[in-house]
């Protein structure tokens, strides 16, 4: 296995600098999405507020990818394209997934957005994002030196299974280690057991990036463009994510809202 990077107070300090970046778009967007936009607009709106700030997203032309963010609508579990042909519709979920690159450092951070607000997305949709949002706080909470990365897989595995079996929990897209590179050592993946994998150490830094569908865990990788992920019942899917630090007495959410 590939050593799990440990970064050093003045490596944490530029990641506090490029999350911050992050998160204070995400919180900008709460705004900006509205019913009738196209997620290309949304694209722009990232793009622009990203070179704003002083800093670049680190997806464009990541691999490949064509666009500075990735917008996920409905049935798209992740990595959904921006385009002048998606509009966003009254009632539709969709997730935003932003990395932004500042000072030699990435910050990586998603949301839902209700489209039209909460009341206009039907009840299944609003439970599934807000128990998505609660599994990804049950695998934070399990952050701690000392702690194995098994134990966040796990915890959220079994948060999903008392909620009800109708869910899915994503299995081949996971969190990763994130610093100097946009992917570092090591997966962290949103099933598993406790006590199992590396140990967590003070100085780590990962995300954390539940993918929940409502029904079946299994997806479909787009043969059009190799990048949008849909669920392969055609049934929604929600994610949230943040950059995580291994504190010395538990964890940072390095990404967490700038709003006051």
């Amino acid at each position: 296995m590939d050593r799990i990077p440990v970064k050093s107070a003045e490596e944490i300090e530029r990641m506090r600098v490029a999350c911050d970046v992050t998160a204070t778009i995400l919180d900008a967007l709460d705004d900006f999405v509205q019913p009738g936009i196209t997620t290309d607009e949304i694209d722009a709106f990232v793009h622009e507020m990203t070179l704003e700030h002083g800093a670049r997203p680190s997806t464009l032309n990541y691999k490949g990818y064509p666009k500075s963010c990735c917008t996920s609508i409905n049935d798209v579990v992740c990595h959904g394209i921006p385009s002048n042909f998606a509009t966003l519709n009254s009632g539709d979920i969709v997730n935003i997934d932003i990395t932004s690159y500042k000072e030699g450092m990435h910050g990586d951070s998603s949301r839902m957005f209700f489209v039209g607000g909460r009341e206009a997305c039907t009840p299944e949709a609003q439970t599934l994002v807000d128990i998505t949002h609660q599994a990804m706080e049950v695998g934070i909470s399990q952050v701690k030196p000392g702690a194995h990365f098994g134990d966040i897989g796990a915890s959220i595995q079994k948060f999903i299974v008392e909620q009800s079996h109708k869910y899915g929990i994503v299995r081949e897209y996971t969190g990763h280690g994130i610093g100097a590179e946009f992917h570092e050592p090591p997966q962290v993946v949103h099933v598993g057991r406790f006590g199992f994998g590396p140990e967590m150490k003070e100085g780590m830094i990962f995300t954390i990036e539940p993918m929940i569908n409502l029904g079946t865990h299994k997806t479909v990788l787009s043969s059009m463009d190799g990048w949008t992920v849909r669920t392969a019942d055609g049934k929604l899917s929600a994610q949230w994510e943040h950059t995580c630090l291994v504190t010395a007495d538990g964890v940072e959410r390095l990404t967490a809202t700038k709003k006051i």
